[in-house]
């Protein structure tokens, strides 16, 4: 190692003595660190901090004084990062799900797929492509609510769109099964404050979010998908449902629910583990057998299943 390694070595060292050094005397770093402790890092890169503590190094009353006086100003610049962060995140997550609703409207105009197959399509990808921006958001504690802000738009739509107060014959026809409106203010209207409840309440690190949104969006559209196509067995118990399309939403739950527990876990929200996947694996077989009987029809299973999600992932996880 050379001169200049050592001497960088030597300065950084001295940046995080100093940090760590003065935190427990300054009020408002001790505050700041208390809440997002990773911030430690992050101040230790302020040129403006370091160098006066560095100055500084030997004498506590100056390392104190200097301290107070540029810790709120970084607290603020770091606040405000982060904010900025996730504002541009939330933008950018709602602006794409606006784009596939309208892509997905587009191919209803155009009759491209069968309403029902539209329909399904669109409650497969919208909650899915979602949560895949969840780790553009910063740690604060507003990312959840300013992330929610794509599906939170999306209850207003369907209530206006459901109330009749908005008329858009291209998106009830995308969403709707039989094109009637008032469609909306069920099954669509379920789906969305699923999402946004799942990202509010249990946001990023939760499996049991994960759990709610892939039973939903994956089990609950490939079900369909697949009974149609292949469900001439039906249930005894429900001659609505068959066993293709039970097995279908079990598999393809528990299967989403692996490849975005591996996603997340790729940022170090989630910690994977076999006893994990076992959870995620009793849950989505329970959401199906759940969305197998016939009281899910009468409730509709976008209610009973994100609902199923969360009671039994509150056992299992």
């Amino acid at each position: 190692m050379g001169k200049n390694s050592r001497t960088v070595g030597v300065d950084r060292l001295l940046r995080m003595t100093a940090l760590v050094f003065c935190c427990f005397s300054s009020a408002p770093v001790r505050s700041l660190l208390s809440r997002q402790p990773h911030r430690l890092g992050q101040l230790a890169s302020q040129p403006s901090v370091c160098f006066q503590l560095g100055r500084n190094i030997g004498n506590r009353r100056a390392i104190e004084r200097q301290f107070r006086l540029v810790a709120p100003k970084a607290a603020m610049s770091l606040g405000s990062g982060t904010l900025l962060q996730d504002t541009l995140a939330s933008a950018l997550a709602s602006g794409v799900a606006l784009a596939m609703l309208r892509f997905w409207e587009e191919m209803a105009k155009r009759g491209v797929f069968e309403q029902k197959m539209n329909r399904k399509l669109v409650h497969i990808s919208v909650g899915l492509v979602f949560l895949l921006f969840w780790p553009l958001f910063s740690s604060s504690n507003l990312a959840p609510f300013l992330a929610a802000l794509a599906p939170g738009v999306n209850i207003i739509r369907m209530l206006l769109l459901g109330l009749g107060i908005w008329k858009n014959e291209a998106m009830v026809k995308s969403m709707s099964r039989q094109g009637d409106y008032r469609e909306l203010l069920k099954g669509p209207l379920y789906y969305a404050c699923t999402i946004t409840l799942a990202t509010t309440i249990f946001w990023r690190t939760s499996p049991i979010a994960i759990s709610a949104i892939c039973n939903l969006c994956a089990g609950d559209g490939f079900a369909d998908i697949v009974g149609r196509r292949y469900g001439k067995q039906k249930l005894p118990y429900n001659s609505s449902k068959s066993f293709a399309g039970t097995i279908a939403m079990a598999a393809s739950g528990f299967l989403a629910s692996i490849l975005c527990m591996h996603f997340l876990a790729s940022f170090g929200y989630i910690v994977e583990s076999w006893s994990l996947v076992l959870a995620f694996f009793l849950v989505s077989v329970a959401s199906a057998i759940v969305e197998s009987l016939p009281i899910s029809s009468q409730l509709d299973d976008n209610l009973t299943v994100p609902l199923t999600s969360y009671f039994v992932g509150a056992v299992v996880f």
